[in-house]
């Protein structure tokens, strides 16, 4: 009788809120929290944590509903054969809102995941927290954030949106290392359209507001979006292949049958004889990595600069790389803020890093200064001279100004520096540095326009190359691009020990 009554309370637990409810979530084209783990985990993996836990609120009547999970599924299991916490939120049951006992199963998982050192994956769906009980609500929410700041580069977190996600929902998420959304059935906000309208008069919808397009494009706060959850799950677990297990570990490197010629021609010519014709930096990439390997985030954030996971030779390796096919691959406000949280990651957890430099400098204009472009360009030269891992960079055209410095330069700490031919190191462009240096002669002269040709004509055979930082010892070596992917093939594979000492100290103060 005992074994019968514990199967009939388990199977209570895998209805969540019931059948019906289960058929409106379908109806909305989502999948169950059950059915989300499912797909997520390795066939039969999956080993549920707290299956029985209720809630304990009286007030409002709540005491007559009790569900078993009490909205949040929580477990372990494996993705390719490696173990991974993950907790999913359940919408059928109080529409996942998060109680005092929800809360305190995510907090378990979270510990277990963290003195495990195996990755945490949150699939969020959730009308937020259960009002009914008022500030426990709240402090659970706190209490999730604050493990999440403690799990912060020691396991990787991953938050699908699955759903809703507003208020102080959200805020677990952002302190996260990536977020996927799913379109048309996630939004994220801290406010909804009612408050907005309430409050600034605007009229705008949930999707508007806060919906997946809107955070890939817009805000920058989603790494990655799904057409719908099954796509979803597919992402996260293509992205764990490029990642460890935690910090003490190097991501998993693949079997690699390559290597009798690894000579790319293409890019002997991908680059334009014009250093002012636009060019997708994502066909350089694809050159340099293994076949299909390379797998961006942020894609639709801050354009001007890509970044995102490859292989080369099997090893995983993050890549931040300018885009010159939008504003000339220039670095502005959003695209440090990207690339700086970025190559913060990849540092975290052992990544080594590919930094492809086409950049003619910072984006000027008001704009750009009022915003705070100092602060937020800082934040990129300091996540690249705090970063121990293994840095690898290529010049392929531009490296201008201090934007040079700042795109992983020898000077702040990079392994190997190499330049194509066609790279052009300078503190600026030659009409530029002309028009300053020669101003009196170019005023002058009898025909100020030609005399300006010829002296930007003349700075650009002196320094629109590579040669006189090669001589400095700047770059390490000029190359032959189609010898690119073969030079970075060794480079990698000689700094795969490498190990620095940083000054002991708490931490440093990052110009957030």
């Amino acid at each position: 009788m005992k074994i019968i009554e514990l199967q009939s309370k388990l199977a209570q637990a895998q209805l969540g809120g019931g059948a019906d409810k289960i058929k409106q979530q379908h109806k909305k084209g989502k999948l169950t929290a059950r059915e989300r783990i499912n797909y997520l985990l390795d066939e039969n993996s999956f080993q549920e944590i707290g299956a029985l836990v209720t809630h304990r609120c009286h007030d409002f009547g709540l005491q007559e509903q009790q569900f078993y999970g009490d909205g949040v599924i929580t477990g372990y299991g494996t993705i390719h054969g490696r173990t991974v916490y993950v907790f999913a939120q359940d919408f059928t049951v109080f529409g996942g809102s998060l109680s005092e006992t929800h809360a305190e199963k995510i907090c378990k998982l979270m510990d277990l995941a963290l003195k495990n050192g195996c990755p945490l994956i949150g699939l969020n769906d959730s009308g937020g927290a259960r009002i009914q009980e008022g500030v426990q609500s709240l402090g659970g929410y706190a209490d999730i954030f604050y493990r999440n700041t403690l799990a912060s580069g020691v396991v990787p977190q991953i938050s699908a949106i699955m759903g809703p996600c507003a208020g102080g929902a959200v805020y677990s998420p952002a302190i996260t290392d990536f977020i996927l959304m799913v379109e048309n059935t996630s939004y994220m906000f801290i406010t909804g359209p009612n408050v907005v309208k309430t409050v600034t008069n605007e009229d705008v919808s949930s999707e508007e507001l806060g919906g997946a397009a809107t955070h890939a494009s817009k805000s920058g706060v989603t790494h990655l979006t799904a057409e719908n959850d099954l796509q979803a799950i597919a992402q996260i677990k293509q992205l764990l292949s490029y990642i460890p297990q935690n910090c003490e570990e190097t991501a998993p490197t693949l079997p690699y049958a390559g290597g009798q010629n690894e000579n790319r021609p293409r890019l002997d010519t991908l680059i334009p004889d014009n250093p002012n014709a636009p060019y997708d930096i994502r066909e350089v990439i694809g050159e340099l990595a293994d076949e299909n390997s390379f797998f961006e985030t942020h894609k639709d954030y801050a354009e001007n600069i890509v970044v995102g996971f490859c292989r080369i030779a099997g090893r995983s390796v993050g890549i931040v790389a300018n885009q010159p096919a939008v504003l000339a691959g220039c670095l502005d406000v959003n695209c440090s803020i990207k690339g700086a949280r970025f190559v913060r990651f990849c540092d975290s957890f052992n990544i080594p890093l590919l930094v492809l430099v086409d950049v003619p400098g910072f984006l000027p204009g008001t704009d750009q200064e009022w915003n705070g472009i100092i602060n937020h360009g800082a934040k990129l030269l300091y996540a690249f001279c705090e970063a121990t891992v293994p840095r690898v960079t290529v010049i392929t055209r531009k490296a201008y100004g201090g934007a040079y410095d700042v795109m992983n330069s020898k000077h702040i700490g990079a392994d190997l520096n190499f330049a194509f031919p066609s790279a052009e190191i300078a503190v600026m462009g030659a009409k530029g540095a002309s028009e300053i240096i020669f101003r009196k002669e170019i005023v002058e002269s009898a025909d100020p326009k030609a005399k300006l040709a010829e002296k930007e004509a003349e700075y650009a055979a002196k320094f629109a190359n590579p040669y006189q930082a090669a001589a400095r010892g700047f770059i390490d070596e000029v190359i032959i691009p189609s010898q690119c992917r073969y030079k970075l093939i060794r480079a990698f594979d000689m700094l795969q020990n490498k190990s620095v000492k940083s000054p002991r100290k708490k931490h440093g103060n990052i110009p957030l």
